[in-house]
């Protein structure tokens, strides 16, 4: 039963995990947003003290439940394990824990996250890993699966679906990360089931260190037990050496998997008597103090946590593709209120990116900020009226912010660019940018100051300009725009 119940709620959590990082409508985020919030690096780089204990209690009182439920990218492993086994049954056997690999790649984590190299910490994030995962394939699939049938309802005559834009590749660097990360993590669940998480993930090895104390946990009766090893074939985190008949605890992801296959039913998850004898392979009191320090250390180290070149063909006739400008400072997603908070919090999950309405957000490339959101106008502009990256952001990289707010919200200002402009460079009137800021920030005034009948060209008042992009994104001129905007590392109320 209690297998079962892991099982149901480990398959509910991923799809809609996964739902919230697929959807483009905002109804995942209103309604399950709070899984992303409940996730443990987030929550330690949002300082989200009660889920942080929420986690903590949770492990201390039965264990890593919060990796076989909670984590998507543990339940993910999992699944890739389920498979595998389907192939080839009682394929585990017991192994020796590597803790000189797991406590070296923590230890190096936590330098990093100290550091501020973020780089690293993204890439090692189990949470901001399986989001890059489903952001760079699921939701392209998700998207197209939407639009073909957006296509055959509109040969019945519904409207149930519509078209929507599918952006496959995002950005080069963060996909190849991506496709890099699931090959790594689907061999080694493929091979040895939960080897990344008790080698690798930082997290794992936290509540791992946490899991010695459990209150709860998978105890072998020795009475009972005839060595026959059956749930050590069967342990997918290789935790159960039969032959002592002890249980890692640190490694036990309480998946309940070894209880169901034992004929003798010698395996039992029960509360630990509080005064229990050492189990033989387990480490000695001093260490497990000395773990449990660490763990709290961990814990709260943690916490502390110029114009645009271009050639004018002289013609408006060819349409191309908008190509990014070259900004001096990139533009912040509205609520990361600076550069620094966006560096210290931003966990690179990408589900700002995904959930995005505009196609204006996008992965760094840069790799002081690898994978990190910045915005960009050539797809679309940031709409006053939406704050759906604000809300959906689980490790407070992105502010929650309102509707109000965000329309006196400033994350950059326009740049007006002569040589580009459609008016000087075509003869045409053009005022498209006017016409579409919507906080009047751009008047068009006359190209000669002596002639108040010459062509009107832009000017822009950069103490109204929100930096929102639609004269970016809906100026005619090609492939440069003739006015773009420029980032502010500190983003202000005006």
């Amino acid at each position: 039963m209690l297998r079962r119940i892991r099982i149901i709620s480990a398959v509910i959590v991923l799809l809609l995990v996964t739902w919230l990082f697929v959807d483009f409508t905002g109804t995942a985020a209103r309604s399950v947003g709070f899984l992303a919030k409940v996730q443990f690096l987030p929550a330690v780089l949002s300082l989200n003290v009660a889920v942080i204990v929420g986690i903590v209690l949770l492990t201390l009182l039965f264990g890593r439940v919060y990796c076989s439920v909670i984590c998507p990218l543990g339940v993910m492993q999992d699944v890739v394990s389920w498979l595998a086994g389907k192939r080839k049954k009682n394929r585990f056997g017991y192994s020796k824990p590597k803790n000189w690999l797991r406590y070296s790649v923590l230890g190096v984590f936590v330098v990093a996250v100290i550091a501020g190299v973020n780089a690293f910490v993204v890439l090692l994030a189990p949470y901001s890993a399986y989001g890059r995962i489903a952001a760079s394939f699921f939701q392209p699939l998700y998207l197209l699966a939407n639009n073909l049938l957006a296509t055959i309802a509109e040969k019945a005559d519904s409207y149930m679906f519509y078209h929507v834009d599918v952006w496959v590749l995002k950005s080069v660097a963060v996909t190849a990360v991506a496709a890099v990360t699931l090959a790594v993590v689907a061999v080694l669940a493929w091979i040895g089931g939960r080897t990344y998480c008790n080698t690798i993930c930082p997290v794992g090895t936290t509540l791992g260190l946490l899991s010695r104390f459990s209150l709860f946990r998978p105890v072998i009766d020795t009475d009972k037990c005839n060595h026959c090893g059956l749930c050590s074939r069967n342990c997918k985190s290789s935790c159960i050496d039969s032959k002592n008949s002890a249980i890692d605890h640190s490694r036990c992801v309480a998946c309940f998997d070894c209880i169901g296959k034992c004929h003798q039913n010698a395996i039992s998850y029960k509360m630990r008597p509080l005064a229990a004898k050492r189990e033989a392979g387990q480490e000695s009191v001093d260490n497990s103090r000395r773990d449990f320090l660490a763990t709290s250390a961990l814990l709260a180290t943690a916490a502390v946590v110029s114009a645009q070149e271009k050639s004018v063909d002289g013609g408006l006739a060819v349409i191309e593709d908008k190509r990014m400008p070259e900004r001096k400072t990139p533009i912040l997603p509205p609520g990361a209120i600076s550069a620094n908070n966006m560096a210290d919090h931003c966990t690179a999950c990408q589900l700002c990116v995904s959930a995005c309405p505009n196609g204006v957000l996008r992965p760094s490339e840069s790799l002081s900020t690898f994978m990190q959101p910045y915005a960009s106008y050539e797809r679309g502009y940031c709409r006053p009226e939406c704050t759906r990256c604000s809300n959906v952001c689980p490790a407070g990289a992105i502010k929650p912010i309102t509707k109000a707010e965000k329309s006196s919200l400033q994350i950059g200002h326009a740049v007006w660019l002569r040589e580009n402009c459609v008016p000087l460079t075509d003869g045409v009137e053009c005022g498209n940018c006017a016409r579409h800021c919507p906080s009047g920030a751009i008047m068009m005034v006359p190209s000669d100051a002596n002639d108040p009948e010459s062509l009107k060209i832009p000017v822009v008042n950069t103490s109204r300009c929100i930096g929102c992009g639609a004269c970016e994104n809906l100026c005619p001129s090609r492939p440069f725009s003739a006015i773009y905007v420029e980032g502010h590392e500190m983003q202000r109320m005006i």
